[in-house]
């Protein structure tokens, strides 16, 4: 008798909870989420505003905990795993690209990109072949020395992108990542974003409120009322 191979998923919540408290009040913002993320995956995750979109990314990215279940990542449950392990998952398998770029003003794109390999005592020589090289990839090899303040709106969060990629993570989280753009502009972030979905393999996971963003998703959930409707 033959069987079908199910594949452990890189990412999977298990009746998810997260509970805000404001005074004598509960806020329950994620109420038993259920989903998994596979390899290769193109999610999009949607929602009006406050729905909890945010929150969960935020969880499943280990910059948060929930209140209750768990979250598990290539099958291990992150409640049972030590900080050093999760501070490991965090910085070589998951990459983060949210809405408002969150570059050091202070330093070159070059620099913000090569940021996670400087931040671990990394030599500039031994990063900066890597950083250049994804900077390219993203169409900023003009714009290497150039600060954030000196950048637009695109260019940062391609900027960001770019540093997001340093580790080649297998995972890349992004959180309204057009949000704070013009619909041009925007699609270009989306169009690199799906590119590198779909010819590096990489899985990403975008939290956004506008639905129409799913058409491209190989996955569409939908937050509502603290819980995950599938739509894709």
């Amino acid at each position: 008798m033959s069987s079908i191979e199910t594949k452990t998923p890189v990412i999977e919540c298990r009746e998810l909870k997260k509970t805000y408290h404001d005074g004598s009040r509960e806020l329950r913002i994620l109420d038993g989420i259920d989903l998994s993320v596979h390899d290769g995956d193109l999610m999009v995750i949607t929602g009006p505003s406050g729905v909890g979109k945010s929150t969960l990314l935020h969880i499943v990215g280990t910059l948060d905990r929930p209140t209750g279940g768990e979250v598990l990542f290539r099958g291990v449950s992150l409640r049972k795993t030590g900080r050093m392990a999760i501070n490991r998952i965090r910085n070589e398998e998951i990459g983060f690209v949210f809405q408002f770029y969150h570059l050091l003003p202070e330093f070159t794109a070059l620099e913000n990109v090569m940021m996670p390999a400087l931040s671990r005592g990394k030599h500039r020589s031994q990063c900066q072949p890597r950083a250049e090289e994804l900077l390219e990839t993203v169409g900023l090899s003009e714009r290497m020395t150039h600060k954030p303040g000196q950048l637009s709106g695109g260019e940062q969060q391609r900027v960001a992108i770019a540093r997001a990629l340093y580790n080649e993570p297998s995972v890349i989280l992004a959180d309204e990542p057009t949000g704070n753009l013009d619909e041009r502009t925007g699609a270009g972030i989306l169009e690199l974003l799906y590119d590198l979905n779909a010819r590096n393999n990489v899985t990403l996971v975008m939290v956004t409120h506008e639905e129409y963003l799913a058409e491209q998703a190989s996955r569409w959930i939908h937050l509502h009322e603290g819980k995950a409707l599938v739509k894709k």
